[in-house]
């Protein structure tokens, strides 16, 4: 297997060396994105680097992040590589780490590793109380929305993939900023790909997020809301229909009878000044209370319908078939 390292470099000038010296033997290439960057990282590395394994890339535009990415993607794809492990350029990803994000991928059991800073409890000590309940709250959007429920820390930007599995991706409309890991996982879901966790730990310095709250709350919502319904109408009612399909068809239309029928005689009973009878009562609560338990089992059913066979083995195995 063919390993490539992506590092996104924007002001990191004092940090990057560093992070390109601890990259182990075991990595072919390391792509370095200069992503329009205005201290002029790409032109640092070409000038301060001493490691033949670098190559320079530049984005014409900032970007961002995924876009910074998702030229490292391309280029790795290009050259024939086989992983893709995407480490900061700021010195708060351990490159001691990468054999841990790659084994999985060499050993044929995922198809994309992720770090993940709450697997222990010694882990989180270090990690601000704000972001760990916003990484918390994140963490179950991206499971309602994307489908993997096995995960955690979706933000987590420490990540390996299988170039094979890229390839069914299209890159060029993944998100290109602050929500391009959670698109990311969106994108892997489509094609069923695997996605594992991988244990590490917290670093933060002193450094201020440029990542707004307030401001990016209700994009972040409307972007995880478009996900969720794509992914229920893309693997429930257009790739397949299964008995999940049918828990929240028949949950939906059960809650909106009880609900409309129940508003409606409230309505009357308020306006005639008549109370509704028992059997009126339990018509609107019958519904709704069995609308309710199907919508339970539904999610029941998600959690448990999580992909299992990694994508790249069925590619490789295609892929030698036309070989032969």
């Amino acid at each position: 297997m063919r390993i490539a390292v992506a590092i996104p470099c924007y002001k990191v000038t004092q940090h990057v060396l560093g992070v390109i010296a601890a990259i182990g033997p075991e990595v072919e290439t390391v792509y370095a994105v200069d992503d329009a960057c205005p201290d002029g990282s790409g032109r640092f590395i070409e000038e301060h680097n001493h490691d033949p394994r670098v190559r320079v890339l530049y984005n014409p535009q900032n970007r961002g992040v995924g876009g910074a990415i998702i030229t490292a993607y391309k280029a790795a794809i290009a050259d024939g590589l086989d992983i893709v492990v995407k480490i900061d350029g700021d010195g708060q990803m351990n490159p001691a780490l990468l054999p841990q994000f790659v084994r999985p991928l060499l050993s044929g059991v995922a198809d994309y590793t992720k770090g993940n800073r709450f697997f222990r409890p010694e882990s989180v000590q270090g990690m601000p109380p704000v972001r760990l309940f916003g990484n918390a709250v994140l963490s179950f959007l991206t499971k309602l929305s994307c489908g993997y429920w096995n995960i955690m820390d979706p933000t987590n930007g420490y990540t390996a993939a299988r170039t094979c599995v890229l390839s069914e991706l299209p890159l060029d409309k993944l998100e290109q900023r602050y929500f391009f890991e959670t698109d990311m996982l969106f994108r892997l879901n489509t094609v069923r790909a695997v996605v594992k966790d991988i244990p590490m730990d917290s670093v933060y310095a002193d450094e201020e997020s440029n990542l707004k709250i307030g401001k990016v709350l209700p994009e972040f919502l409307r972007k995880h809301g478009s996900r969720l319904w794509r992914r229920y109408v893309y693997n429930y009612l257009v790739r397949d229909f299964n008995v999940g399909s049918l828990y929240s068809l028949s949950g939906l239309v059960l809650l909106s009878v009880g609900i409309m029928f129940g508003a409606w005689h409230w309505f009357v009973s308020s306006t005639t000044h008549q109370p509704a009878t028992s059997g009126t009562v339990m018509l609107a609560a019958l519904p709704i209370f069995i609308g309710i338990q199907c919508l339970i089992a539904f999610l029941h059913f998600d959690v448990s319908n999580l992909p299992t066979e990694p994508l790249s083995l069925s590619l490789n195995n295609h892929a030698r078939d036309i070989k032969k």
